[in-house]
């Protein structure tokens, strides 16, 4: 009976070891079902599936993005930023134009596939022309007439609309409204780690060189388009759903201009285009600031090695990529799935403008390099984070045509515009400071000297220049004059002059 005992005793011991085993495996199971939930099997591999294609997406991007502004500002300046966006906002209206169309003859992740090939080709192509001495990068003097450093930012521009767009509109009529709000978090978390990655690899600019990070990003593009194919291949293409439509509107809301239409009509979709695209106004304004510090930066600091300022530049953008990036990774896993799970999608929605107007706050407190990289670092990475994943889910209570041909209006033109509108504002700003500063320079003048004290001592100058002046009548008018010829301007307003004021024996 006691041997039964003991061996029940020996059955049951809980050593140190098994014990703390026993606790980190709850741990980390309790951790996992925080992060995934009830995730498995065709929910678990879709998920994975659908963060390895945007880890192709952001990621190559993200690499492109953080050479782009370094690219145009060697081979075009770096004061036609603004208007780079601007004019890609033009491209990008053709492009969602010839989109749209493109939609009402191929099926719509054929598109995706076309889009991908395309902008790995172009990429390719820039790729190697950045390598040519008079062409690319090799050549410092900067000059707008530089065909190259344009079409490289307009294309990576475009790409960030187009084929993001085009994921989501994929995605979003594949998974139920469900799946969206248990999910879209952990599929942005997967995704970050390509868009930490890319960054990463701009921060070796100095090492490997732009136009062969250039080249990698053309080669992610291909990838991409594996990842996506091998995704419809396993789980199909997402059905669509025919509406019956008004004979009235038929032919108006048919075409190109479908999405716009939709767009026109429906205020909930008007809602998630100010929820999509207003805030990239600030983001614009904010992130030109931080560019052209960070450039002045580094050209201070090698003065006499353009090419070192150049590849440094390209470091400090890949390291902005890269703490944005983590930023958005971290929140996504952990955060983003609780915060709409626990507080619901309004107080989601409303708390990403609010962490806004703080960061817009903080810099006009204190506009220097460091804390314009730290708000931008807070707001890019809450807007993946945070913003992006909940007005995707928005579009779950849409239809098929709105998911597809109106968002594709909202992303890319929206988007653009907004961005457009903020580069607007810069250059009125620069052509208004330019204005001011020659109107400063040709009358001599110089702000904030002789402001508050000028009425002074412009009177010690006059009382000086009449105890001096051989002709003068101290203040009494001579035949033939005007009294008022006479008078300082202090006396003429009717206050004392100067010389009233001084003692008679210095008069």
């Amino acid at each position: 009976m006691s041997g039964d005992f003991l061996a029940e005793e020996k059955w049951q011991k809980m050593g140190t070891e098994n014990s703390f085993q026993s606790r980190a495996t709850r741990y980390f199971d309790g951790l996992r079902r925080k992060v995934t939930g009830e995730l498995d099997g065709d929910d678990l591999l879709k998920v994975l599936w659908l963060s390895a294609t945007l880890f192709f997406v952001v990621g190559g991007y993200w690499l492109l993005r953080s050479l782009k502004d370094p690219i145009i500002s060697v081979i075009d300046g770096v004061e036609y930023i603004p208007s780079a966006k601007i004019a890609s906002l033009f491209v990008v209206f053709a492009l969602v134009i010839v989109y749209n169309k493109l939609l009402d003859i191929f099926p719509k992740h054929h598109l995706f596939y076309m889009m991908g090939v395309g902008y790995g080709v172009l990429f390719a192509i820039m790729g190697l022309m950045l390598m040519h001495p008079t062409i690319g990068l090799a050549n410092t003097k900067s000059d707008p007439y530089r065909l190259l450093g344009w079409i490289s930012y307009i294309t990576i521009e475009s790409f960030g609309s187009m084929v993001v767009q085009s994921y989501w509109a994929l995605v979003n009529a594949s998974v139920d409204v469900n799946f969206a709000k248990k999910n879209f978090g952990l599929v942005v978390a997967g995704a970050q780690i390509g868009s930490i990655l890319g960054p990463s690899l701009a921060t070796q600019a100095d090492t490997i060189g732009i136009p062969l990070l250039y080249l990698t990003g053309a080669g992610i593009m291909f990838l991409m388009v594996a990842a996506m194919k091998a995704y419809i291949d396993r789980f199909g293409v997402p059905e669509e759903k025919k509406v019956a439509k008004d004979p009235k509107k038929a032919g108006k809301e048919e075409g190109i201009m479908e999405g716009f239409y939709l767009f026109w009509e429906h205020d909930y979709v008007k809602g998630i285009f100010v929820v999509s695209s207003i805030y990239m106004v600030q983001v614009t304004i904010v992130d030109y600031m931080m560019k052209v510090l960070a450039k002045d930066r580094y050209e201070s600091l090698y003065p006499d090695d353009p090419q070192a300022a150049i590849r440094n530049f390209a470091s400090f953008m890949g390291f902005f990529g890269q703490t944005t990036n983590l930023i958005s990774f971290l929140f996504s896993l952990f955060g983003t799935g609780m915060i709409i799970h626990r507080y619901g999608l309004q107080v989601t929605l409303i708390s990403f403008p609010a962490l806004l107007l703080l960061c817009a706050i903080v810099v006009y407190i204190s506009p220097t390099i460091w804390v314009v990289f730290a708000v931008m670092m807070v707001m890019k990475g809450m807007s993946y984070a945070l913003n992006n994943p909940t007005k995707e889910i928005l579009y779950q209570q849409t239809s098929t045509s709105i998911k597809f041909k109106c968002k594709s209006w909202i992303d890319t033109f929206g988007q653009r515009s907004a961005k457009a509108a903020g580069s607007a504002f810069l250059i009125w700003v620069s052509y208004y400071m330019g204005k001011e500063f020659e109107e400063l320079s040709a009358a001599g003048i110089k702000v904030g000297e002789n402001v508050v004290h000028n009425a002074i001592p412009s009177e010690v100058e006059m009382g000086a220049q009449q105890n001096d002046d051989d002709d003068t009548s101290c203040g009494l008018t001579e035949e033939g004059q005007d009294a008022s010829e006479t008078l300082s301007p202090s006396e003429s307003s009717g206050k004392p002059s100067l010389s009233s004021k001084l003692p008679a024996d210095d008069v």
